[in-house]
């Protein structure tokens, strides 16, 4: 189940980006709930890691949307939050499912309408909580949710910071605002943005590495590097090793 390919040709800036020195960086796109293809995507990691020269500093950053439209949601959070409690190595950005998920559980029941529509349901069925009924009522909904996820998931998840970086490389979950200091993006941009990113020709000062925009293969851009393969619905879990200028794709795909 493992799928290596080198991804050096596409990169057209002068100077190859680099990590920051020392860095072994394994990026990991959307998981939507698909614990299976996580743990797949974990063993082929360690394989490859452990086939490279011995180094000091292995970080694994996940790019946010661990939830919601996949079944296993509370199996992914609950895995990685064991990993992180064991582990100081692991960055997980927050993703615009988790943003909204986290306005239900902190009460916006305006919100509630948008998080179901964006596979909502199948993260609440994932904690044991019954998928709402037509027209149920969004307190009794939202009351259902509180009392199925875990305070300990919804304290990590509201931790999850932004944004990351090493080196030449900026690490979100849907992109930036072309034309704005990567220090002065709005968290709306970070998390939301697609096609004003998607389209841009423009230098972002890093190698934006990101997710949210599903990509039938990882796309490679001079300024981007896109790696949401839409694994809920492609099998197809990805990730991006980063060590100095090494770049390779690993992925789950057969």
């Amino acid at each position: 189940m493992t799928f290596f390919s080198r991804i050096k040709a596409g990169m057209t800036r002068e100077r190859t980006p680099s990590t920051a020195a020392g860095e072994r960086i394994y990026v990991i796109g959307d998981v939507h709930g698909r614990h299976d293809l996580l743990c797949q995507l974990f063993d082929v990691i360690d394989q490859h890691s452990a086939a490279l020269p011995s180094t000091n500093s292995v970080h694994l950053i996940l790019l946010g949307d661990l939830v919601d439209r996949g079944p296993d949601s509370a199996l992914v959070i609950e895995h990685l939050h064991a990993l992180h409690r064991k582990q100081n190595n692991i960055t997980v950005l927050l993703g615009n499912h988790e943003e909204v998920m986290l306005a239900v559980l902190g009460g916006h029941s305006g919100a509630l309408s948008a998080w179901l529509g964006l596979g909502g349901d199948k993260t609440l069925q994932s904690y044991g909580a019954a998928a709402p009924d037509d027209g149920e009522h969004a307190d009794r909904i939202i009351a259902r949710a509180r009392d199925a996820i875990p305070p300990h998931h919804v304290e990590w998840m509201r931790q999850w910071p932004l944004s990351a970086q090493s080196g030449d490389y900026f690490f979100c979950h849907a992109g930036v605002r072309p034309g704005v200091s990567l220090k002065r993006q709005a968290a709306s941009d970070l998390l939301w943005i697609r096609q004003e990113f998607l389209g841009s020709e423009k230098d972002h000062g890093s190698v934006v590495v990101h997710g949210h925009s599903i990509c039938s293969e990882v796309e490679m851009r001079h300024n981007r590097i896109g790696i949401d393969t839409g694994a809920y619905c492609t099998d197809i879990l990805t990730a991006l090793y980063l060590e100095g200028e090494a770049q390779e794709i690993l992925s789950t795909r057969a």
